[in-house]
């Protein structure tokens, strides 16, 4: 980890402000106190909201851009991996001697002054770094929490409460792509999941889960580890810190007496010598139930009671485009996720099913990356193939060039769903305008958010006409 004094720097330049991870230091830093500015290389609701905050942004790779009371002296600049090599202002600004580090190394410093819960995993990881988030505040602790999404409850992917001192609780998201989360070494650490992804930066799956023992051994010594029990063993070699596991019907710590409510979940959390009765939890799908239990496990291990627990988990109301409600009417419901990996596809179309049951469903998917399309295209093709119709986008390519021979037609082909239709992202509309909806998806991670609104107004439209 670099060894920098983020308290010589007056001012932040962020190259890539708009990301969800970047976004949320920005946010720190300006409520620090900072001038806080940044590039990006396109508009988004994001960065408009950190424009209304006071922060100043461009949208043009030019030197020109810069702005100029930045110097090398008082500006650290921040950039994520996303940024392309050849960006004009990066090699600008590093050619002229500014000091230059990766969004990851930036929060591993801030996060070696505070107690830290970091929460990694292929999936889970924004939900379960959520719910710890509102569990805290509802209690009432000092903290602060970088997510990778935005939460409902509070409309921010930066959320605090107190005073900000060395007791402070840091709630960091740890993110496995490009190795980040090896720049943490928590007091408590949470692993949801390990599933391949990201091979792109790993080149196979046993590199992926060496990278996550790396991280597990980082825990503090002493710390605190709770992971899901399906992945256990990659802690067998940790040595001085507690291990606890947990599941939805497996672990040290499970869920039972579960009742559902379309989709909806109650249930008793059960654990060594504790029974926490009749949760009632704020957000669908089987998949939460089981971040819900992680999230209250580490709850009661920094002391906080079972009454706040159990209320925090009740008025939860999920992070947006992870099984967000946009339209939620009998005859009609629109739902938007964020989900772009196959295991997280198939929780999400099962939990739909499970809550709809004898309703069409409808899914609109935008595949993101060539490399995970590649990677994965048969996991892709048969998750999707859960849903009664599914519109299949062109692949939205994020930071990689194309591949030759890497389109979405590799998963069209064997998706066996009764209705499949290819179309670009200005087709989806006309598509779904002709369709008869029941309930209607759109999943991805790339920019098909874009469509949401449109969407939302086409069928709202419809509905009343």
């Amino acid at each position: 980890m670099s060894q920098i004094n983020l308290n010589k720097f007056n001012s932040i330049y962020f190259l890539g402000i708009g990301g969800i991870g970047m976004s949320a230091l920005a946010r720190w830093f300006r409520h620090a106190g900072l001038h806080v500015s940044g590039y990006d290389r396109t508009a988004t609701p994001l960065t408009h909201e950190l424009m209304e905050e006071g922060m100043e942004i461009h949208f043009e790779d030019r030197i020109e851009s810069i702005p100029g009371y930045l110097s090398k002296e008082k500006t650290l600049v921040v950039f994520t991996p996303a940024i392309p090599k050849d960006n004009k202002q990066y090699n600008y600004l590093k050619s002229g001697g500014f000091t230059i580090v990766k969004r990851s190394e930036v929060l591993g410093m801030l996060t070696k002054n505070y107690k830290t819960i970091a929460v990694a995993g292929t999936h889970g990881k924004t939900t379960t770094s959520s719910l710890i988030a509102h569990i805290l505040k509802t209690a009432g602790k000092d903290m602060v929490a970088f997510l990778g999404g935005i939460t409902a409850n509070y409309d921010s992917n930066l959320v605090m409460h107190g005073k900000v001192s060395p007791q402070t609780i840091m709630v960091a998201e740890a993110d496995e792509f490009d190795r980040s989360f090896l720049q943490l070494f928590p007091q408590t650490a949470v692993v949801t999941s390990a599933d391949a992804d990201h091979l792109d930066i790993y080149g196979d799956h046993l590199q992926m889960i060496s990278a996550y023992k790396e991280f597990i051994n980082q825990v503090n010594k002493g710390g605190h580890l709770i992971i899901h029990e399906s992945i256990a063993s990659l802690a067998d070699e940790t040595k001085q810190i507690t291990k606890e596991t947990y599941g939805t019907t497996r672990g040290q710590f499970f869920a039972g007496n579960v009742k559902a409510d379309h989709g909806f979940f109650e249930f008793d959390l059960i654990g060594p010598g504790l029974r926490i009765e009749k949760i009632l939890l704020g957000v669908p799908g089987f998949h939460n139930m089981e971040n819900a239990i992680a999230a209250a496990m580490l709850a009661m291990k920094i002391g906080i009671d079972d009454k706040t627990i159990k209320e925090a988990l009740g008025s939860f109301h999920g992070v947006k485009r992870r099984f967000e409600f946009i339209i939620r009417k009998d005859k009609l419901v629109y739902i938007d996720d964020y989900a772009h990996h196959p295991a997280e596809i198939e929780a999400f179309l099962k939990s739909l099913k499970s809550m709809y049951a004898g309703k069409k469903i409808t899914v609109v998917f935008q595949p993101h990356l060539f490399t995970r399309t590649r990677d994965f295209a048969e996991g892709f093709s048969k998750s999707l193939s859960l849903a009664d119709e599914v519109l299949l986008m062109d692949i939205y390519p994020a930071r990689e060039e194309p591949i030759p021979g890497v389109t979405s037609d590799m998963l069209f082909d064997n998706i066996t769903s009764p209705v499949k239709i290819r179309c670009d992202k200005n087709d989806v509309l006309r598509k779904l305008d002709n369709m008869n909806i029941e309930v209607l998806a759109t999943v991805g991670a790339g920019n098909i958010d874009t469509l949401v609104k449109p969407i939302k107004e086409m069928l709202i439209g419809k509905l009343t006409n």
